[in-house]
């Protein structure tokens, strides 16, 4: 007899929800999707041991959600929402989801767009990494906490530069990067000041700046800013007011632009 295939549960079918919902398919596993009209404590019940219940709606979302999960699903997690830290986790008391802190693009009628490979920590790492492969997205493990920490930063200060610079600047972000180097660097320094100040931690600059460089190559026409960078603008102030920075140039854009 055939073994029935395990099952992942999908929270969100958004353009990441359908993309990790097809990499985990062609893994092998069962998906189960969780729409917004879902009810999760009955499907828990139906699907209590998971191998993993993904989180893939948007970052306002998030909280939300974490206060509703299921009991039995909260140490099967996975997460991959921008601006993520471990203190959005860990004051719903999670200890220990597995973390994606992705690095491909997926817009609708396109295909993924990788930048650079995606980092994976966490419990279910292996089994993102495998399903990611399936479909051809590149990834690669992380070791421990601190560096997911790292990575998490380092994807925070790509989003956040790119589309608070770009209120001023527009255009890709090659041309942010080399023709408004300056300008971008500060932005990119007073976003770091509320990153450390969150995490409580200290980066490397030169190795974030490193990583920068190498997520611009990674697609260099990418467009600097949408409709979410007043939005980012305005959360990453409430942020710096909450934590005492005084961040002037990020103000004097909200002044401008927010």
């Amino acid at each position: 007899m055939a073994m029935k295939p395990e099952c992942a549960v999908v929270i969100g079918m958004g353009q990441l929800g359908r993309v990790f919902s097809a990499a985990l398919l062609a893994n092998g596993n069962a998906v189960i999707p969780v729409l917004r009209d879902s009810d999760m404590q009955a499907l828990a019940g139906i699907f209590p041991e998971p191998v993993l219940v993904l989180v893939a709606t948007g970052e306002a979302e998030l909280h939300p959600v974490l206060e509703a999960i299921p009991q039995v699903w909260r140490d099967r997690l996975g997460l991959l929402q921008n601006e993520l830290l471990p203190r959005d986790w860990q004051r719903h008391g999670i200890s220990d989801p597995t973390v994606i802190p992705v690095w491909f693009e997926k817009k609708q009628g396109s295909d993924v767009k990788p930048l650079l490979p995606t980092p994976v920590y966490g419990p279910a790492s292996e089994l993102v990494l495998s399903s990611m492969s399936r479909v051809g997205i590149p990834g690669r493990p992380l070791d421990s906490a601190e560096q997911l920490t790292f990575e998490l930063v380092l994807k925070n200060l790509y989003i956040l530069t790119i589309n608070i610079a770009g209120l001023r600047v527009g255009g890709d972000v090659d041309t942010l990067w080399t023709r408004h180097r300056e300008f971008a660097e500060a932005v990119f320094d007073e976003i770091l000041a509320i990153q450390e100040a969150l995490t409580g931690g200290r980066f490397s600059r030169a190795a974030l700046l490193a990583g920068m460089d190498a997520a611009i190559a990674g697609d260099p026409q990418h467009q600097c800013t949408g409709r979410s960078a007043p939005v980012r603008l305005r959360r990453a102030l409430e942020h710096a007011d909450a934590l005492g920075l005084a961040t002037p140039l990020l103000r004097d854009l909200a002044r401008l632009h927010g």
